[in-house]
């Protein structure tokens, strides 16, 4: 009875290091947002320590409300953007992607890894530019939508609700581009999107206003279509040409053979 009660301990302790204070919980911002990473439950008498990687950038004795900020620790970053409450709760404001990474908050007085947060801050996403990209002799509307300077973002063309293509990148600072080939006459309502995790920007495709068709038919077929239909014509007019003759020939034929 004893070992089982011991055995149920043991497990109980080892459950709540995986699901305790060594889970990381995970924040995504937008960049300018505040973020505030909460702790609680924390005695009136602690003295709590925030870290940015191995860096100390905040503390706070809880028992006389007493907080430091550290503000040329981690390069300057965090200088005029740290706030701590009474909780002991750590507030990030006007967050730039400069603050993404792990943040740990322990408790000095008993030496103790309270909480682990891993903040991901995204940048402002820019609007999709679509452009024009057809060639005087194409058939189809070719077009690019474009986005310059971005970062963990996903680039995606959609008909109606239909995901048709997407490109996706995880460097900073990237200009994506998607190409989409529609035809001139096309009523269904296109839209190109670029997402990360915590927005989206949208530009929806107007085919009448992005897509001119040339004014000439012919032109607007594109150069093998435009080759294939001369030939067959010129095949057509031999032919017409070879049964005139035929026809002449025959009736001239016909004459000769009554005289």
């Amino acid at each position: 009875m004893i070992d089982t009660f011991i055995f149920f301990c043991l497990c109980s302790w080892s459950l709540a290091g995986v699901f305790g204070v060594d889970a990381v919980q995970s924040v995504s911002v937008t960049e300018g947002e505040s973020v505030t990473l909460n702790v609680t439950d924390i005695p009136t008498n602690d003295e709590i320590e925030w870290r940015f990687g191995q860096m100390l950038i905040a503390e706070i004795n809880k028992k006389n409300k007493k907080s430091t900020f550290y503000n040329d620790s981690a390069g300057g970053r965090f200088r005029d953007r740290l706030k701590l409450d009474q909780t002991g709760s750590l507030i990030i404001t006007n967050t730039s992607t400069i603050h993404s990474g792990l943040y740990k908050v322990t408790s000095s007085t008993r030496n103790t890894l309270l909480n682990t947060f891993n903040i991901s801050v995204y940048a402002h996403l820019p609007v999709p530019v679509i452009s024009n990209i057809s060639s005087q002799s194409s058939s189809c509307c070719s077009l690019l939508c474009s986005v310059v300077n971005v970062g963990h973002v996903t680039l995606s063309w959609y008909k109606g609700n239909s995901l048709l293509s997407s490109i996706s990148v995880s460097d900073l600072s990237r200009s994506l581009s998607l190409p989409l080939e529609v035809e001139y006459q096309d009523k269904n309502n296109y839209s190109c999107v670029v997402n990360n995790p915590v927005s989206n920007q949208t530009t929806h495709l107007n085919i009448s206003e992005h897509c001119q068709p040339c004014p000439d038919c012919i032109c607007c077929c594109d150069t093998f279509e435009a080759v294939i239909r001369l030939v067959f014509a010129a095949v057509v007019g031999v032919a017409a040409v070879a049964v005139l003759v035929y026809d002449i020939r025959s009736t001239r034929s016909e004459q000769h053979g009554r005289d």
